[in-house]
């Protein structure tokens, strides 16, 4: 701050914004958890593009996952789980019964689109999503579901089906859900982030241990073959995931992660992110009024912005 005045180029973003899994770890772990943006950039989901399939274009790492994220995150942050998944849909909710009475449980990826109590819900999609539930009752199942629903409550049949995520590509086997949180050791949120570092340098590097769809572009291809697309013209499908969730949690992804390096004292490649998050988060107009001329040269700027990160963060 200078002059009483605060840097707008790097003024943290706080608000809304997609972070289910991010904020259900968040109110699982309590009193011990880190900002919800710390988590998120833990998780590695900052450091990097994909594009799946060659067809969806996601501001993510090559090969990355909510599932592969939450995994790092909790380990980063000193803490174990246990996951478990399939199973019969009986067998499942009779999993989470028992498992909710030792505490609140993590429950995820389900099926956005048939969760009952959001607003037009009703058809599965294929979007992932996260929540906390409190309860397995004869009446329903009772959660927190961070899209901004605190106890809302679904009956077992609905939430088992939205559970079942059968349209998730990512979901190997139905029914996810992570229980039994324990502390192992205690980790400051910086010290979690740098080490997470190294984690970062290798989804920006290009993991090769990941499975990945058929397709499947990381980091500067991915950019420059959806700056492609957009000119051959953008899927409508692809159009609206961008306009509702991918622009806008990806430009808030680098945001935070742009204040999480600054707090390591990684000035560096906080700037290349802060050019990032601002690249990402321009694309929300362009990709909504149909302005693709505008999408198209953003996505071309934000190619070799994926080596510069890399660059920076190996000094």
């Amino acid at each position: 701050m200078s002059g009483g005045r605060l840097a707008g180029m790097s003024l943290p973003y706080v608000g809304s914004g997609p972070y289910c899994y991010a904020n259900s770890l968040a109110m699982i772990l309590g009193e011990h958890a880190p900002p919800p943006a710390v988590i998120e950039v833990l998780t590695g989901s900052p450091y990097g593009m994909q594009l799946i399939g060659g067809r969806l274009p996601l501001f993510d790492p090559y090969g990355w996952n909510p599932e592969v994220g939450l995994d790092a995150a909790i380990g980063l942050l000193g803490w174990t789980c246990e996951r478990r998944d399939g199973g019969s849909a009986a067998e499942a909710v009779e999993r989470l019964r028992r498992a909710c009475q030792d505490g609140p449980v993590l429950a995820g990826p389900l099926e956005l689109g048939l969760l009952s109590y959001q607003p037009g819900a009703g058809e599965a999609v294929g979007a992932d999503h996260y929540v906390v539930v409190l309860e397995v009752g004869a009446d329903g199942v009772l959660l927190h579901d961070p899209q901004g629903y605190p106890y809302a409550r679904l009956p077992v049949g609905a939430f088992a089906e939205a559970w079942r995520g059968e349209l998730i590509g990512y979901l190997e086997r139905p029914y996810a859900m992570r229980s039994g949180f324990v502390r192992r050791a205690r980790v400051a949120p910086d010290e979690a982030l740098r080490r997470s570092l190294p984690g970062g340098l290798a989804w920006l590097a290009g993991r090769t241990d990941m499975a990945v769809a058929p397709g499947t572009l990381g980091q500067a291809e991915a950019a420059e073959r959806a700056a492609e697309m957009v000119e051959e013209g953008l899927d409508p499908q692809v159009r609206t995931v961008w306009q509702a969730f991918a622009v806008r949690v990806g430009a808030r992804r680098l945001a935070d992660l742009a204040a999480c390096l600054r707090a390591v004292g990684r000035p560096e490649g906080a700037a290349v992110a802060v050019e990032q998050a601002r690249i990402v988060g321009g694309l929300q107009g362009p990709v909504v009024t149909g302005d693709d001329a505008a999408l198209a040269a953003g996505l071309r700027r934000l190619a070799p912005t994926y080596e510069r990160l890399r660059a920076a963060l190996q000094e």
